[in-house]
């Protein structure tokens, strides 16, 4: 059983599934399933009270004790059954396209994008989306509703990638208005002007957000190992450039990792969550660092 669990939150293996619906339900349910035999367990919820059966809950919360009392249908309610408002961002820049191995930094975001949702709308919690480039392409306001759920992975599953990004501009265009207090899950590669991005995320936490970030990487970005006459092409301009990766390897792993040190230490800086999230890495990674967010702000 727990290899069966464990092989839900490998990406390589979620990419034969195909389905995000089922995706979504396969990583959720396979990270549950690790958390009880993990030292996450605590992060499990604390029964509060009963309150009636509704159709569409999971039957494992049924509380079968006081059904044989009253012959009447009664689930347990947890203390993390909150009105939590939450919105995902989402990059669909062609810069998320990149792919070294199976798994592209698209597919990958898309996987956690919709384990979120699948994970906040059953804990009823309000939920939105906004799939973004250089500008705001689709924007669901929070609904809490179990059938949402199905309508926003349609909705990443036929996104088509845009060419430029704008993170920073996007980022001040729904902080304007995003006015209820709630949790900004971002998701990106964050390829864009670093010092504008943080312009935008502390734009959340001056209105009083809490801020998540997902700062998703391909592991050849960081690594750089390519060998031979290489054509690099970026994926948002089109502009191309041939070189031979070994003469510039150390230069770019330097810049690469300061680029990624300066979104660590500006984000600590700015009490916002930041995790970098590698493509051929398991899923639970992203899943136990935003448990442990939620869990804080209550």
């Amino acid at each position: 059983m727990q290899l069966q669990s464990t092989k839900y939150l490998d990406p390589q293996f979620l990419a034969n599934i195909g389905n995000l619906e089922l995706i979504a339900r396969s990583v959720v349910e396979g990270f549950i399933t690790g958390l009880h035999k993990s030292p996450f367990h605590g992060f499990s919820v604390e029964f509060a009270q009963h309150r009636p059966y509704m159709p569409g809950d999971a039957l494992r919360f049924v509380d079968w004790k006081v059904y044989a009392r009253t012959d009447r249908y009664y689930i347990k309610q947890f203390e993390e059954e909150t009105n939590l408002r939450s919105y995902i961002l989402l990059d669909v820049s062609s810069s998320m396209a990149y792919q070294s191995a199976k798994v592209s930094k698209w597919m990958y975001a898309s996987y956690l994008a919709s384990a979120l949702a699948y994970l906040l709308l059953h804990q009823r919690d309000a939920t939105g989306l906004v799939l973004f480039d250089d500008r705001i392409r689709l924007q669901m306001p929070p609904r809490s509703m179990g059938s949402y759920l199905r309508l926003m992975l349609k909705h990443i599953g036929q996104a088509q990638m845009g060419k430029d990004t704008s993170v920073g501009t996007v980022l001040h265009q729904i902080a304007d208005q995003f006015r209820r207090r709630g949790l900004i899950i971002l998701i990106s590669d964050l390829l864009d002007d670093p010092e504008e991005i943080l312009k935008g995320l502390k734009h959340f936490r001056h209105d009083k957000h809490e801020v998540l970030v997902f700062h998703i990487l391909d592991r050849q970005e960081l690594e750089f190992e390519f060998n031979g006459n290489v054509m690099f092409k970026d994926l948002e301009s089109d502009e191309r450039v041939k070189t031979q990766p070994f003469f510039i390897r150390q230069q770019y792993r330097e810049r690469f990792r300061n680029f990624l040190k300066y979104y660590r230490l500006e984000t600590s800086k700015n009490n916002i969550d930041y995790q970098q999230m590698f493509t051929d890495e398991p899923l639970n990674i992203a899943l136990t660092k935003f448990l442990s967010k939620r869990r804080r702000m209550f």
